[in-house]
């Protein structure tokens, strides 16, 4: 045998056991080569645009199925892939972890971190995840549970595991985590419960801790001896007043957007939204409230503060800032600028000096009306008159808790200079809550809730309803040209909640909405391509080469918190990858199964105060169940027939491994029983169209 042929077959082989043998490091990141994705957002300034054009505008057509994988959920599937030396690495709902043969499809091996079944209660909006990071020949991932785990990258053996969060409290990790500098960067959600975000940087050989940035202050005052107490003293503490926020910390988890600039040495993370929802509760209508809803710069080594731009001063809103932050090099003014660019959450699209901060352009990409424009001398928004709620009354901000970009990303092509925004028109219903109680563990707004239960009709609840039904949310995918801050061409869907996007040099973008995934002329918004997932998607799309073969790939599964009460119904997630030429097909999704109503004449008489039961139902279980589509629907569950079954449930904890959580610590017998008698007068009525109109995502 030749040596070179021998050599050849021995790297074949290696490569067969399962990746990264060359090792993925800052340098070859930084090479940014075109046929692997290496990173999240493809390179360290999260543009998610490839370089690669066989498959283009006059290819795509030829798109097809190369391969597929199935997976063992049908919860929300929200990964990017990541390919490195022809193995795709990929997580699912549930914190797990697959490697495929990038080329074939042929499974190499998965890792089940085995999250407990009840931490799914911590996750405000399902239990996503989404993706990796890749360093070394490592692969990394952050769990609902908190962990940060090393895995061996040929093998999926761990090699490490650190607890990031205090396993106590109502942390989770959703987010991929991000490799810089022989670090792993990870946050973490929790805002609503609320906890204390904070942004952590590990080593990415031992797993030690090297440093970590609180993004609110200490509510007893002391220092954490962290990397942001100098600012929590100089700036920050001041900005928080007297409230519930004192109980465990205002939120600000930065879960989703972490970004790495090479060229200042910074890294950029956007937080979320304060906690309680409510700034009159959270901290008496006073301050700021730094560094929720924010755009914090790091310097990388150290994490220590550079600087930051608060998006949304006092959030009143669920105005996260953790949208994508992308760099580029683009004109702003005339002049040449590096700049950090970000669709937040609040309906403006900001532009900002990636060294300094400076604000330089932020213009409304969807109808808002919580605020008519954004100051840029100051930097700040000028509020709309009666924007802001206060007691009981009532704020129907355009853009509501959903937002007008949630986490989907975006993706930039430098070519034509547009940023293409998987944006949405929602609607907000907001009031503060009467009689306000913290409750340590589960989610604590501050919102007044809508009645629900027999007395609804007389309190105006349908009538509210009917009201925000005249103008349902709809998506929309935007090419918005930042230097001149507006769009060039849209595209419309009856979805609200739709998937990331990808942009090519092939001169496509691609977008699914609902179960279809089209590819988009990059300069025009031509549809030119569409393909039939089946089932829902909202991850983005990725592209890598091998062997001179192009492929797209796009993980399908819907939930989050726009999927958790939608009318998809329930089907397990898939890994679909094309090429041109690929003729495979999947096969169909069973049909689902109808739930039919109750026979109640089966149900034990309860004696329960339904009203009440509506009201905690609404605190505990809505967020979850409130739609009656995705996850189980209770109104139509033999489990509320009985009292003593539906107390082991729900109180006991007798489904946790399925993820029903027990709520023994927040419920009494009384309570359980309330929450019954609000479900059988449900199950009566069929009062299945009742949906609350505010939502949130991590």
């Amino acid at each position: 045998m030749r040596p070179w042929i021998g050599l050849t077959l021995a790297i074949l082989v290696t490569l067969a056991l399962g990746g990264c043998q060359r090792g993925v490091d800052g340098a070859r990141i930084l090479k940014a080569e075109a046929g692997d994705w290496l990173t999240y957002g493809r390179t360290y300034d999260e543009q998610r645009f490839s370089p690669l054009g066989q498959v283009n505008r006059d290819t795509v057509g030829k798109l097809g199925v190369a391969w597929w994988a199935a997976f063992d959920t049908d919860r929300g599937q929200e990964a990017t892939p990541l390919e490195a030396d022809g193995v795709l690495y990929t997580t699912t709902a549930w914190s797990k972890v697959f490697a495929f043969d990038a080329r074939t499809g042929k499974p190499l091996w998965s890792y089940d971190p085995k999250v407990p079944g009840e931490k799914g209660f911590n996750a405000c909006c399902d239990v996503v995840n989404r993706g990796v990071a890749l360093w070394k020949n490592r692969v990394y991932v952050g769990t609902i549970d908190g962990r940060l785990i090393a895995l061996n990258a040929r093998t999926g053996a761990p090699k490490w595991s650190v607890q990031t969060t205090d396993p106590a409290q109502p942390y989770t990790i959703t987010g991929a985590p991000r490799a810089v500098k022989g670090m792993i960067l990870i946050g973490n959600g929790g805002a609503e419960y609320p906890v204390r975000g904070y942004l952590s940087a590990y080593d990415a050989a031992t797993g030690a801790l090297k440093w970590r940035f609180q993004m609110t202050p200490n509510p007893s005052g002391a220092p954490d001896h962290a990397a942001s107490d100098p600012i929590m003293r100089s700036k920050a503490a001041a900005t928080w007043g007297e409230g519930a926020w004192k109980k465990n910390g205002g939120g600000a988890t930065p879960w989703e957007a972490i970004t790495y600039d090479p060229k200042t040495d910074l890294i950029y993370a956007g937080t979320g939204n304060a906690g309680p929802w409510s700034d009159t509760i959270r901290t008496g209508a006073k301050g700021d409230n730094l560094f929720a809803a924010s755009i914090v710069a790091l310097h990388a080594d150290t994490g220590a503060y550079a600087w930051h731009y608060q998006t949304t001063p006092r959030d009143a809103w669920d105005y996260d800032a953790v949208q994508q932050l992308m760099t580029a090099d683009i004109m702003v003014h005339r002049r040449p600028r590096h700049v950090v660019m970000q669709a937040n959450k609040n309906g403006f699209f900001y532009v900002l000096d990636a060294a300094n901060g400076q604000l330089l352009s932020a213009q409304k990409f969807v109808p808002v009306d919580w605020a008519t424009r954004v100051d840029l001398k100051t930097g700040r928004p000028v509020e709309a008159p009666g924007a802001r709620y206060t007691g009981e009354g009532e704020s129907h901000p355009r853009s509501g808790a959903l937002g007008g970009h949630n986490w989907q990303p975006m993706a930039y092509n430098p070519k034509e200079n547009l940023v293409y925004v998987p944006a949405m028109v929602s609607h907000g219903l907001y009031g503060d809550a009467s009689g306000f109680g913290f409750t340590q563990g589960a989610w604590n707004t501050g919102m007044r809730r809508m009645p629900s239960g027999p007395a609804a009709a007389k309190l105006g609840t349908p009538q509210i309803l009917a009201e925000l039904a005249k103008e349902p949310p709809v998506g929309e995918l935007i090419a918005w040209d930042p230097s001149h801050a507006r769009p060039r061409w849209s595209v419309r869907y009856p979805q609200s909640w739709t998937s990331g996007v990808l942009a090519t040099a092939g001169g496509l973008v691609f977008h699914a909405a609902g179960h279809e995934l089209a590819a988009y002329d990059a300069a025009t918004g031509k549809p030119l391509w569409t393909y039939d997932t089946q089932a829902d998607a909202i991850a983005p799309a990725m592209t890598y080469e091998i062997a001179g073969e192009q492929y797209v790939a796009l993980m399908v599964g819907y939930g989050g918190a726009g999927g958790m009460g939608g009318d998809q119904p329930r089907r397990k997630g898939r890994l679909l990858v094309f090429k041109l030429g690929g003729t495979m097909i999947p096969p169909a999704y069973p049909a689902p199964a109808e739930t039919p109503p109750l026979d109640l004449t089966a149900a034990e008489p309860s004696a329960g105060d339904a009203d009440r039961g509506g009201a905690l139902f609404d605190q505990f279980c809505g967020t979850c169940h409130g739609g009656g589509v995705f996850l189980p629907n209770l109104p139509r569950s033999p489990a509320i027939l009985g009292q003593v079954g539906f107390k082991a449930i729900v109180l006991g904890g007798a489904l946790k491994a399925q993820g029903m959580a027990p709520f023994g610590r927040f419920l009494s017998d009384k309570d359980a029983e309330d929450v019954r008698a609000y479900l059988l007068w449900r199950a009566k009525t069929d009062d299945t169209a009742r949906a609350v109109a505010t939502g949130h995502a991590q």
